[in-house]
């Protein structure tokens, strides 16, 4: 599935780095206002105890983690929408991924340039914003310029298009993003080919800095990103990249040290890549046998043909039925010989609707 996630920020800000650490792709870092210029992307696994559970259980010749996309996305700035600092390049950036994790920095540093001059989380915010909503603004306002003789002619269809697009402009004038318009679901599709960036979902990502992590929840910057994230129904994510940068170069018993040692449970690259795949409307099912156990990306309230899919086309075509039995069923039969014993095995049709941690196997015909 091609799912993305892009990566933003004002410069300096700590993208760059954090994108390193969660893809290890080596993406350029470095101290200077658009570092980045054209987006980096890397494929980024998704943690899931349950698939390494569910490979100690079948013992297969190998396991197939999920995973989806992590763009970098160069920092904007003021006037971005206007094509500041190569901002409309930026935009459209923006515009190709399915997500938004904003990037926010949290921490004092002199030997790290604020392209403001000074660390204020939520000024930060707004700036981003701000240049989104412009750019949505002038989308809406050159469609709405465009509907005027279909409107004035008696079109339902076109006053219905007004409607939706009133409604968006409305919001972009109170500095309001597209997201937190109430549209109906007809509305919803008419201004759907805008790829309006304001509509995208997004989480903010509080980036402290190494000696903060701590105590990162007493951080007042922190704090003020994480009202700003709940006055808007978003979630926030607190990490340090610099130290996700060393997490990542350590495997096995020393990364789990360090991360005791830092008084942590996992890291919090961890914590932003799950919280990113739930930002997406997504979950998971497996498919689990001797040759493989393999996780596989679904949105949610995905039917099962379209869930095999996934694997394979043909899969949906000659789709019969599904064999399914859920994971916490499995694991605690030990075995799917066992599980189908104890009837958990179930067998389900073209509108069942495939549920997260589901271990299914897809009958169908070539």
């Amino acid at each position: 599935m091609s799912n993305s996630v892009g990566i933003v920020g004002l410069p300096n800000v700590g993208k760059s780095t954090l994108f390193n650490a969660i893809t290890q792709a080596g993406a350029e870092s470095a101290n200077y206002p658009f570092c980045t210029i054209d987006p980096n992307v890397g494929v980024v696994e998704v943690p899931d105890e349950r698939l390494e559970k569910l490979t100690e259980l079948v013992i297969p010749k190998k396991t197939v983690p999920t995973a989806f996309q992590f763009v970098d996305i160069a920092g904007l700035v003021e006037g971005a929408s206007r094509g500041e600092g190569l901002g409309n390049k930026f935009l459209s950036h923006i515009r190709e991924v399915d997500a938004i994790a904003h990037v926010v920095r949290c921490f004092e540093d002199p030997n790290i340039t604020h392209v403001a001059g000074k660390v204020d989380p939520i000024s930060d915010i707004e700036v981003i914003n701000l240049e989104l909503i412009l750019a949505d603004m002038d989308a809406v306002e050159r469609r709405i310029d465009r509907l005027g003789r279909r409107v004035r002619s008696g079109e339902k269809e076109a006053k219905l298009e007004l409607d939706a697009l009133t409604k968006l402009s409305e919001a972009f004038e109170a500095d309001k993003p597209a997201r937190s318009v109430e549209l109906t679901d007809d509305e919803r599709e008419i201004v759907r080919d805008l790829h309006l960036l304001t509509m995208k979902p997004i989480l903010y990502v509080a980036n402290v800095s190494e000696d903060g992590l701590a105590d990162a929840e007493s951080n007042p910057y922190v704090r003020q990103v994480q009202e700003f994230a709940d006055a808007e129904g978003a979630e926030t994510v607190i990490i340090s990249a610099k130290v996700e940068s060393e997490i990542a170069e350590l495997e096995g018993e020393d990364k789990e040290m360090f991360l005791e040692e830092l008084g942590l449970q996992e890291s919090g690259l961890d914590r932003l890549i799950r919280g990113a795949y739930k930002l997406l409307g997504l979950i998971t099912y497996f498919t689990a046998g001797v040759q493989e156990v393999r996780a596989w990306t679904i949105r949610q309230n995905t039917k099962a043909p379209q869930a095999a899919s996934v694997i394979h086309t043909d899969f949906e075509r000659g789709f019969i039925r599904a064999e399914v039995v859920g994971y916490n069923d499995l694991v605690v039969s030990g075995s799917m010989g066992t599980a189908r014993e104890k009837g958990l095995v179930r067998l389900e049709g073209k509108e069942y609707v495939v549920e997260d941690g589901d271990v299914m196997h897809f009958r169908f015909n070539v």
